[in-house]
């Protein structure tokens, strides 16, 4: 795609939106492309930004000068599918969309992003990934989250994994920064085989599956694999979740601030894993289904509605104690729960940057939601000179 380089200024912008905010999407530069991300979730947000009359530009990096009163962007012209290069006013709010841990931990971001956060007059929406050992003990760690968490220890001794399969006959292995279900593994026990302990991985195509007589081969092969990853690990305990078909789904929710400032939950999408797959991602063979259907066919119609209210529920109680642990703003977040055989709800993943949803419904509100937000938070802002909003 060709990106022109458009550099004059755009003409009293700021003045004509000086009741509304700047709202920036902040990724990291790149070699060849000019900037990194997805690009057409950019573009959606552009788009809607537009159509409520917010100025909001992609910006990398490099050029969010944070004491400029102008900065080098990137904006979306529908009419030819082309990405533009402009001025841009300073922007208000910035939301933080850097694609990758890898880039977010080099020390240039980290840097960045640890004077954005103090910047009086700009407002960063999700400063960093979550990692999963801190999500679980944010959330252990409080009376109202505790009930909904499986248990979860750090993976680094023979004798955790030894005492977890004592007490559980499943459990998930988890890379703590994973994504996309990349090197997650299950262990099961199954004491009637000659090898015992099956152990099975998720690679990037398929998974493959490995037997074990002892626990020493089954946690040398846990190694190795940490080992190829690069990556500590968390146990968890297996649910044995609602199935469909003999197939187990799960529930993606995205709950995200309203107009109002307040946690709001924009929609549930349920996600039904793939034959023989270890999640229910859909690129690994799962496929997207209506939630209310899939819990009427196994608990009927008045569960159901018990169950989903429940969910709703669940995932305010959650987000709110993930962004008092985190100890810095958060806009939204996509959760991945779970619903057992009695209709018990547990927690599963947060991610703090949210992929697309495929349901339309969800998909639009999501987008406008983040720039009801911003609307709130500048008017709190320009309310309170110099103020924190939450």
């Amino acid at each position: 795609m060709t990106i022109p380089k458009s550099l004059s200024p755009q003409p009293n912008v700021a003045d004509e939106m000086a009741d509304k905010p700047i709202v920036a999407i902040l990724t990291i530069e790149d070699d060849i492309q000019l900037f990194r991300g997805n690009r057409s979730n950019f573009a959606d947000l552009i788009i809607t930004g537009k159509q409520m009359g917010i100025v909001t530009y992609v910006i990398t990096v490099k050029h969010l000068k944070l004491h400029a009163a102008r900065v080098l962007g990137y904006t979306f012209r529908q009419e030819d599918d082309t990405w533009v290069r402009n001025w841009f006013p300073r922007p208000d709010i910035v939301y933080n969309r850097i694609p990758q841990r890898e880039d977010e931990r080099l020390p240039r971001v980290k840097k960045k992003l640890a004077a954005l956060s103090k910047q009086p007059n700009m407002r960063l929406f999700n400063r960093r990934f979550f990692n999963k050992w801190s999500l679980f003990q944010w959330l252990n760690d409080n009376k109202a989250t505790k009930a909904y968490i499986p248990e979860t220890k750090k993976l680094t001794a023979p004798l955790i994994l030894a005492n977890l399969l004592k007490k559980h006959s499943m459990l998930y292995l988890k890379p703590v920064r994973g994504k996309a279900g990349v090197g997650i593994m299950t262990v099961m026990v199954q004491p009637e085989k000659r090898l015992p302990y099956r152990l099975k991985i998720q690679e990037e195509k398929g998974s493959r599956t490995y037997r074990s007589g002892t626990m020493k081969r089954l946690w040398d092969r846990v190694v190795k694999q940490s080992d190829v990853l690069g990556e500590p690990y968390i146990a968890q305990q297996g649910i044995n979740l609602a199935t469909v078909n003999s197939r187990p789904f799960d529930l993606r929710a995205l709950v995200q601030k309203n107009g109002t400032g307040q946690w709001e939950l924009s929609g549930i999408g349920a996600r039904v894993a793939g034959d023989s797959s270890i999640t229910t991602h859909v690129p690994r063979g799962g496929y997207i289904d209506d939630p209310e259907k899939l819990l009427s066919s196994i608990f009927g119609k008045e569960k159901t509605e018990k169950v989903l209210v429940k969910v709703r529920n669940t995932t305010i109680t959650l987000a709110k104690q993930i962004e008092r642990s985190a100890h810095s703003r958060l806009c939204e977040m996509s959760m991945d729960l779970g619903v057992d055989e009695v209709g018990h709800v547990w927690f599963f993943e947060a991610n703090s940057k949210p992929m697309k949803f495929d349901e339309p419904h969800i998909r639009n509100k999501s987008l406008e939601r983040i720039f009801q937000y911003s609307l709130y938070l500048h008017r709190l802002q320009q309310e309170n000179k110099g103020g924190v909003a939450t």
